[in-house]
């Protein structure tokens, strides 16, 4: 990358690694790992890098191909989505170079009301071109390096989607506590309106079953919008949408499951389950 509450042991943080080629990503993605380990938070990393590998492509040819990195872009979101849960932290160690992509993850953060911070491994160009000579192996091509360098979007304090934000060098130590406190004594970020659950209530059958089912079906609109078109998490109901469809068609389905559900009524806390049974079934 359910349910992302404001007490400490519910918050499942995200945080953002970001930086040019060479300027410790990986490196500081560690340096984070272990520091959430010794205060017993269970921490994945997701890499970019291996998931380049994983899928067979040469690192060069990679970033010079707009379609392979749409693609790996794609599981890398498709992965936060899947991954988020309300225990352990993700780390998305990768250039995340793109600020659209950096903000389609914020994105979920607020889909899932998950904690997040921005890392950003600040080093000039030409020092990061030295240090990727001095590799052993897995060199980028000056090539790929200088077309990467123009095409990172530096993250931005003011923006929304890249606070908070640390900046580091890699001479610089990791405000390791700074970026503990910016991730379990803030409040998470509130969901939009079109992804806020609604508070059941037996009181009237006929709006809480329209409002569950509207619910459900903004969470799979707004994954769809986002590219997640599969194993589509709904933190409110712990429940998991099987695939996306169309929004004519969910609408389609959405009234059918209203024609039948209003002839013959179920449990109100039956409602979300039976609802997501049937998109499974229809989709």
């Amino acid at each position: 990358m359910s349910s992302i509450l404001l007490q400490d042991p519910e918050k499942m943080p995200l945080i953002i690694i970001t930086g040019i080629p060479s300027s410790g990503k990986t490196r500081r993605a560690l340096e984070i790992k272990s520091f959430l380990e010794d205060k017993n938070k269970k921490v994945e990393v997701l890499s970019e890098s291996e998931l380049v590998i994983k899928s067979g492509f040469d690192k060069n040819d990679f970033y010079m191909d707009s379609k392979k990195e749409k693609a790996i872009r794609s599981e890398i979101r498709s992965s936060v989505q899947r991954t988020l849960n309300s225990k352990d932290v993700l780390i998305v160690d990768g250039s995340n170079y793109i600020k659209g992509s950096r903000y389609e993850l914020f994105c979920l953060s607020k889909l899932y009301k998950t904690p997040q911070c921005t890392i950003h491994c600040d080093l000039p160009g030409e020092h990061a071109w030295l240090l990727n000579c001095d590799r052993e192996e897995d060199r980028y091509s000056r090539d790929t390096f200088d077309a990467l360098l123009l095409r990172y979007e530096t993250p931005n304090n003011k923006n929304r989607w890249d606070s908070p934000l640390f900046s580091v060098t890699p001479e610089d130590k990791l405000p390791l506590d700074d970026i503990y406190h910016s991730l379990y004594s803030v409040d998470a970020p509130k969901p939009n309106m079109s992804t806020q659950s609604p508070t059941v209530s037996a009181t009237n059958y006929l709006y809480e079953l329209d409002k569950i089912t509207q619910e459900i079906v903004n969470v799979v609109t707004a994954a769809d919008q986002m590219g997640i078109t599969s194993d589509i998490k709904l933190p409110s109901y712990n429940l998991i949408v099987d695939r996306s469809t169309s929004a004519a068609q969910l609408t389609r389905l959405r009234r059918q499951f209203l024609t039948y559900s209003k002839m013959h009524q179920v449990d109100l806390n039956q409602i979300a389950q039976l609802f997501v049974q049937y998109l499974n079934k229809s989709i």
